[in-house]
């Protein structure tokens, strides 16, 4: 869920909408889209908007179709969710009747981002944000190259496997790589510097905020909303001292609060060297 709002912060940085004017569409209501759903929705309450006002701007498909209302038997983690509108028979009427902003996916199924369905969100939005999360890269929903080119080039393109820059008229599009790993390391390091009783959403939104500020212009210049993966490191420890920060201002943190956060943060991280001066028989 975090790394799915820090990828929506950083799109942000180019598309020039604020979070409560995005649409978000997801193909799949398993696990990672309805996390990054409720993530999202709690992250629209903060900034104002009421609960089902927030839920409003969040629609679901799964296998079966639409996840709305008047369908019959639905789990209740997916009826949370549901909305009061007609079903439709598939993605691309979908995008055209609901107008997505940002499209994610996380349905296992490789190819569902089909040309008609992108080039509907090119219609509709200036500038659409596509989310193409399954792994492996068989499994994505589109290529880099299909996200760009059926497009014209004016997607934001993340997924969950590596795909290689596209050029396409001249100009190169280099998709970011939407991991988790973005997250998870810094959020438990940060919990450990503060020694923090529990984990609060606001934790979560703090390190997403924090993901998002690691991304640099050079990145945004070729349309990349995730860092590089050779800044780990750096991301981590970014991640961490937000996540502390927010444990110590909200009184969760067991751990006096260090005079340099930072610093407590860099002595507290793992680091894999292995002494040189071992004697070897």
């Amino acid at each position: 869920g975090a790394m799915g709002l820090a990828g929506i912060y950083a799109a942000g940085r180019l598309t020039r909408r604020k979070l409560a004017e995005e649409r978000l569409l997801f193909l799949g209501a398993g696990e990672a889209c309805l996390g990054i759903g409720a993530t999202v929705v709690s992250a629209l309450q903060g900034e104002g908007l009421s609960r089902e006002q927030a839920l409003s701007r969040c629609l679901f498909i799964d296998s079966t179709g639409t996840v709305v209302t008047s369908r019959p038997n639905l789990p209740p983690h997916k009826r949370v969710f549901a909305q009061d509108r007609e079903p439709m028979p598939d993605l691309a009427s979908t995008i055209e009747h609901f107008k997505p902003t940002i499209l994610f996916g996380a349905c296992g199924h490789g190819g569902m981002f089909t040309r008609e369905a992108l080039e509907a969100m090119a219609n509709q939005c200036e500038r659409p944000v596509i989310f193409s999360l399954s792994n492996p890269t068989s499994r994505a929903e589109c290529t880099a190259e299909q996200a760009y080119s059926w497009t014209g080039g004016r997607a934001i393109f993340a997924s969950g496997s590596p795909f290689d820059p596209v050029v396409l008229g001249g100009k190169t599009h280099a998709p970011g790589q939407a991991n988790n790993s973005y997250i998870f390391p810094g959020v438990g390091l940060g919990l450990l510097v503060a020694g923090a009783t529990r984990v609060s959403d606001s934790m979560f939104f703090a390190a997403a905020a924090a993901l998002a500020r690691q991304v640099t212009e050079d990145d945004l210049a070729v349309g990349r909303i995730f860092p590089s993966q050779t800044r780990m490191r750096e991301v981590a420890h970014s991640v961490a001292r937000a996540v502390a920060k927010d444990a110590y201002a909200q009184g969760l943190a067991t751990r006096p609060a260090p005079g340099d956060l930072s610093e407590a943060v860099t002595l507290a991280m793992y680091r894999p060297d292995y002494a040189r001066d071992i004697a070897t028989s």
